[in-house]
């Protein structure tokens, strides 16, 4: 299997819904969207979209199955899967705020080998390969060299519907607050890891994500020299429901700090 050239297939798909994405943000109705749950919305566009992939993608890979969003494949491979997110960021799109991606995972069992990450209307393509590095429209990219906690970025995405632990959650916000550059929140996590990956962001973390939000960030954090885990520190079977993305060097103070709050779940 020639990942690159995955990956490179993968590019061709992304960019054509890419255009799809972007047309219909240019006469979008807000009042065409639905909610699948407590601040969880979905629109046609996030549908089409994903029927778009789901056909692109299994010309690519045809014994693959699917992982998706919006659940319009069911399709279950013995050994590959695409996880797929079509539109990460639904609310920025759906206010005509930017970022919002499509993120497209290729999973052999729970290794991610292959990942590209597509900002739309920034038109910014982030790719990874397993052993290939990461890539940002044709460029090698690496993660941040910043050495300290006091001097990085750090991104976040606030809870919008599991609000468990949200007290311990906005503890380590203001840690974070106090202790660093500053804090950033996007609203697409996809875009976060790929911040990552980078360099823009140093640090990532989110709690009550899903496997479509971050199959693709990881892979694209690890081949840019990063480290990704959840609070526990654990490296392998990430789900989303736990997220810590950051360079080598603050690494091991954010694991400490995030497991230090975030393992308190006291409401």
């Amino acid at each position: 299997m020639n990942l690159q050239e995955i990956c490179t297939d993968i590019e061709k798909a992304v960019r054509e819904t890419g255009a799809f994405i972007l047309g219909e943000s240019e006469k979008f109705d807000i009042s065409r969207t639905e909610s699948k749950g407590l601040n969880d919305f979905v629109s046609y566009v996030d549908r089409r979209s994903e029927k778009m992939l789901v056909d692109r993608l299994s010309r690519i890979l045809p014994e693959a199955g699917f992982i998706t969003e919006e659940g319009t494949s069911e399709k279950k491979g013995e050994r590959y899967c695409w996880v797929i997110d079509p539109l990460d960021g639904t609310t920025n799109f759906l206010h005509g705020l930017h970022p919002y991606a499509i993120s497209i995972g290729l999973m052999d069992k729970e290794e991610v080998l292959a990942g590209v990450v597509y900002e739309v209307a920034g038109n910014e393509i982030f790719k990874a390969w397993k052993n290939g590095g990461a890539w940002l429209n044709g460029t090698p990219i690496s993660v941040s060299g910043t050495v300290k906690l006091a001097e990085s970025l750090v991104a976040t995405g606030f809870p919008y519907s599991d609000f468990d632990r949200l007290m311990p959650y906005i503890n380590c916000l203001i840690h974070f607050l106090k202790h660093s550059h500053g804090v950033r929140r996007l609203g697409s996590a996809s875009m976060d890891l790929a911040y990552v990956a980078c360099g823009r962001f140093d640090v990532f973390y989110e709690y009550g994500l899903n496997l479509w939000d971050i199959a693709a960030g990881i892979l694209l954090v690890r081949e840019a020299g990063g480290n990704v885990c959840d609070f526990s520190g654990n490296t392998g079977n990430l789900t989303g429901e736990e997220i810590i993305a950051a360079n080598n060097m603050v690494y091991p103070e954010v694991l400490e700090i995030v497991s230090k709050f975030m393992q308190n779940k006291i409401k």
